[in-house]
């Protein structure tokens, strides 16, 4: 099951997707993830519990957040090992005034960007992905 880890593939192949939601960040104690809330993605810190989900749910659940995201998966199969994928799309994206909050699945890379500039953040993605990198 091992990925990708040529980087001109991962850039030719990695056919990004924009998840129609917005998606929030947020924090609660390690063990005390609301009923009825399903996080995206959980990270354990020592300060406590990094949730990231959708932001309705969010609200329903009066959990509090600054940062809106929209969610982009990037749909090549990278292989956990490879070298510069991060970077190479971080550095297109940073280049363009973006911030982007990477988290790696076992499968897919996902990128959580400004809500409100996800669409340009997909068109440089897209753009960088016909550059043949």
């Amino acid at each position: 099951m091992t990925g990708e880890s040529d980087l001109r593939k991962l850039l030719n192949g990695m056919s990004p997707r924009l998840d129609p939601g917005r998606y929030v960040f947020t924090t609660v104690a390690h063990g005390d993830v609301p009923p009825g809330v399903v996080p995206a993605v959980t990270v354990a810190e020592e300060e406590g519990l990094t949730l990231v989900l959708r932001q309705a749910d969010a609200d329903a659940a009066g959990l509090p957040y600054d940062y809106v995201a929209g969610w982009i998966t990037l749909r090549v199969h990278s292989d956990l090992a490879a070298v510069g994928l991060t970077a190479a799309v971080a550095g297109e994206l940073a280049a363009a005034g973006l911030s982007c909050n990477v988290v790696a699945g076992f499968h897919h890379d996902h990128l959580f960007v400004p809500r409100e500039s996800a669409s340009r953040a997909m068109a440089i993605l897209v753009a960088l992905a016909g550059k043949g990198a």
